[in-house]
């Protein structure tokens, strides 16, 4: 019986290690072609990343946060863990943002609703404010 065992533990342990390799899960590699998409957006991700770090560390749009209570350091957390998506869509926003809040185009909208009142209300003959409106 001992000659045996000896004679069939090198087989048993070569099939014991095969069957270890067979049916153990292994991982395969996937290799994929990189498309120039997908460079450029890497490359324009980091570029808004340093860009929104950069508005973010302004001394202005420091003091508007904190006085919004927002904290600085979790405003840097938040968006360190933006996607390269986000982080390029916000970057867009905060370039197209007007300066100054856009309170022209608002002044310019409400005298023009206010005129448009007051021709309407002159055409009805509840107010006389234009002349040439309602010439008797």
């Amino acid at each position: 019986m001992k000659r045996i065992r000896r004679i069939v533990k090198p087989g048993s342990l070569f099939l014991a290690i095969l069957m270890i390799t067979v049916f153990t899960p292994c991982q395969t590699v996937l290799a994929k072609m990189v498309t120039t998409e997908t460079v450029i957006d890497a490359g324009r991700a980091h570029e808004a990343r340093v860009y929104v770090n950069s508005v973010l560390a302004r001394e202005d749009v420091m003091t508007s946060l904190i006085s919004q209570g927002i904290d600085m350091t979790e405003a840097k957390a938040r968006l360190d863990n933006l996607t390269d998506a986000e982080i390029v869509s916000l970057a867009d926003q905060i370039e197209k943002a007007p300066a100054g809040g856009g309170a022209i185009g608002i002044i310019v909208g409400a005298a023009v609703v206010i005129i448009i009142v007051l021709v309407i209300t002159d055409i009805l003959g509840f107010t006389d404010v234009f002349s040439f409106i309602n010439k008797k």
